[in-house]
């Protein structure tokens, strides 16, 4: 049985990919900074294979000892999926040095930190898959987003620096890039007055925003190397749309029934 970790499977989209990857027989560790415990009970009732580890995948002693964990348990995990991140929408004069680094380091520096020390394992064995969870804001600029924006960016970079390094090593890197999804961290978002669903809707050719499983199943092909094996370094929009339409938006929606 192949094992896969994600990271943010609390919830959301996390949550949607773990519970994917168990249903297709993986075994899947999941990994959030909050209790997971409920979520594990949830996907065992199922008769899945699934383990739960609460821990803070911006510090590096934690990922060492994850690390640690599985090389002792597993010798290394066939795919990873770095999902977990945060969001922070506010003017850049006024975003904090402490705003900005705390983001960083969730979005950015915690994907490396895993990748640095699972990718590792996975390279002593030559065969495992990346799946980084990017996103449109990695792609393109979005107004009040500049941390959020720039640690996406990094990500899409980090991608593509991994796979040129690792793909000719057995190990595939490959992103994500979601647009707007119904998750809990849209629900604080649009809770701060950010946007409405019509300022999504009315904007994503689809006219919906994503599902956690929309996501969860362009993970599932990606991290699978029997279904994408020889797909590396690519940045994969799961948006609806949103990234290939620049009409404005009353072209847009005389084309709507």
């Amino acid at each position: 049985m192949k094992t896969m970790l994600v990271t943010g499977a609390a919830q959301g989209v996390g949550f949607a990919a773990a519970s994917l990857l168990a249903a297709r027989e993986y075994r899947v560790i999941m990994v959030d900074i909050q209790s997971i415990e409920a979520q594990v009970v949830r996907l065992r009732s199922l008769g899945f294979q699934v383990d739960g580890i609460c821990g803070d995948i911006s510090c590096e002693a934690f990922v060492q000892q994850l690390a640690d964990v599985i090389a002792s348990d597993f010798g290394a995990i066939d795919g990873l999926v770095n999902n977990a991140g945060i969001s922070l929408i506010t003017p850049a004069e006024e975003t904090s040095a402490a705003q900005w680094q705390r983001v960083m380091a969730v979005n950015l520096f915690a994907p490396f930190l895993l990748c640095r020390y699972l990718g590792a394992q996975m390279l002593r064995r030559r065969q495992g898959s990346i799946v980084n969870v990017a996103s449109v804001a990695g792609l393109s600029g979005i107004s009040h987003r500049s941390a959020y924006n720039a640690s996406k960016h990094g990500l899409v970079g980090l991608t593509k620096s991994l796979a040129a390094e690792w793909g000719g090593r057995g190990v595939r890197v490959n992103a994500v890039c979601p647009g707007w999804i119904k998750t809990e961290m849209d629900a604080v978002d649009q809770g701060g007055g950010a946007y409405s669903d019509t300022d999504i809707t009315e904007r994503v050719p689809l006219a919906r925003f994503a599902r956690p499983q929309d996501v969860a199943e362009a993970i599932g092909f990606l991290v699978d190397s029997d279904r994408s094996g020889f797909i590396n370094g690519i940045t994969l929009p799961v948006d609806g749309g949103w990234m290939a339409d620049a009409s404005w938006n009353s072209l847009r929606l005389r084309t709507r029934p």
